[in-house]
């Protein structure tokens, strides 16, 4: 039970909402991080202050995955861990697993290549789910990008412009990027 007060400045007790992870509010609220527990918040707080101690950074890490294992807010923080240590490997491992949490998030298949533009609202940028998923699928197919599967990461671009033709997260820029890779190269 938990106590709101009321205007006569007397406690109610009323029943804690239990949260439904299929309620889509309760879920755009946890991708900023709402309803961590305290224990959770402090370790992804001390990665933080330990970042340039790797090993404790990522025990902390990994301490909040334990607790609160698929949560978006540290699987967000692992995948930013693992992205600026240029562990790009372990940071598409994560990745793949934002991806599957985000599909599932949106009600949408685990096989990006299945989902249709008309699956989820990606053409509205205050759609924080389908968002999710699609800057979800940037990284994702950033990442594969820059380590060498470039036909996978041309899919997954793709498939993010399919979902949302406006390309509000910028897409197009990876591909071009994408296009002139090896380019270089040839040049010189």
């Amino acid at each position: 039970m938990q106590t709101t007060g009321s205007t006569a400045g007397k406690g109610v007790m009323t029943s804690a909402p239990v949260p439904n992870e299929m309620d889509p509010e309760w879920l755009e609220r946890a991708c900023f991080g709402d309803h961590l527990p305290e224990q959770v918040e402090l370790h992804l707080r001390l990665a933080g202050l330990n970042y340039q101690h790797t090993a404790i950074a990522e025990s902390h890490l990994f301490q909040a995955q334990a607790l609160a294992p698929g949560h978006a807010a540290v699987l967000i923080a692992l995948y930013r861990f693992y992205f600026y240590k240029g562990r790009l490997g372990d940071a598409l491992e994560v990745a793949q697993r934002c991806l599957i949490k985000a599909a599932r998030d949106n009600r949408l298949s685990e096989d990006w290549r299945r989902v249709q533009r008309g699956d989820a609202e990606f053409s509205s940028y205050d759609a924080i789910l389908p968002r999710f998923y699609l800057f979800t699928l940037k990284a994702y197919g950033y990442l594969q990008m820059r380590l060498g599967s470039l036909e996978e990461s041309d899919a997954a671009l793709k498939k993010m412009l399919e979902l949302d033709p406006s390309d509000k997260l910028n897409a197009t820029v990876l591909l071009q990027v994408l296009a002139r890779h090896g380019r270089e190269d040839d040049d010189e």
